[in-house]
């Protein structure tokens, strides 16, 4: 078995992969999940390639026995879960009127249930062991409603919500509960398809590069305990705020 795992929930192509990458670099066993697991073969390949050891997991977050089990899995033939990345976005845009119940309620299950599966489970984890860092992905809706998000920015309230109630728990266990606020364009393939002006911009550095994104996620874990951060808001100069 590894010495420590790093499990990364929602490691897509950009910043969940980034994250996944930087912490194998750190000499932990990068346990990366995300709905289907062949969606991950290019991620562990890179990893492994660069001399690091990665786990690919089929998971939908929103069921609790399938968190239940992913957790058990790593602890018993991976290595001790040191950190957890709850990474699932989650953003979709509907106006109130052609908010379906079902829309919201799925949004809410991706961005907001599924984090305190991941959360509570890495808690039960660390907390015997009186170390672990938990990190949770947020946006701008996390601290904003805009037109047109109300199911989103629900969910990240909630998720937001979650990670202050964790952090006060969980910080005198010695577990360091932070939330990142993620304000602005990351550089993935669907912001060049879909928004090209303003992807049009990364020569600028006018766009978040994952791999700065996954640095100060580093940063966050290897923080000491008298200077956590709880809550860290990264975003390009041509964002507004």
């Amino acid at each position: 078995m590894a010495e420590k795992a790093a499990i990364v929930i929602g490691a897509g192509d950009a910043l969940g992969g980034a994250i996944a990458r930087r912490f194998a670099r750190e000499g932990y066993a990068a346990v990366i999940a995300r709905r289907h697991a062949d969606q991950l073969e290019d991620l562990a390949a890179a990893i492994r390639d660069a001399g690091g050891e990665a786990h690919p997991f089929g998971l939908d977050a929103r069921q609790e026995d399938q968190v239940v089990a992913l957790f058990d899995k790593v602890e018993a033939g991976i290595a001790p879960v040191e950190v957890c990345v709850f990474n699932i976005g989650a953003n979709v845009r509907f106006p109130i009127a052609e908010t379906t119940a079902r829309v919201y309620f799925k949004v809410w299950e991706m961005a907001a249930f599924a984090g305190f599966l991941a959360g509570r489970e890495a808690a039960r984890r660390m907390t015997p062991r009186g170390r672990g860092t938990i990190l949770f992905t947020g946006a701008t809706a996390s601290v904003r409603g805009r037109e047109g998000f109300a199911a989103f920015s629900g969910a990240k309230h909630a998720l937001r919500a979650l990670a202050q109630s964790m952090a006060r728990e969980l910080g005198p266990k010695g577990i360091h509960v932070a939330h990142t606020i993620i304000d602005g364009a990351i550089d993935t393939a669907w912001i060049a398809e879909n928004f090209p002006e303003r992807y049009a911009l990364k020569d600028q550095d006018g766009i978040l590069n994952p791999d700065h994104i996954a640095e100060a996620y580093w940063m966050l874990h290897a923080q000491p305990r008298d200077a956590w951060t709880h809550e860290l808001d990264l975003r390009p100069w041509t964002e507004s705020f």
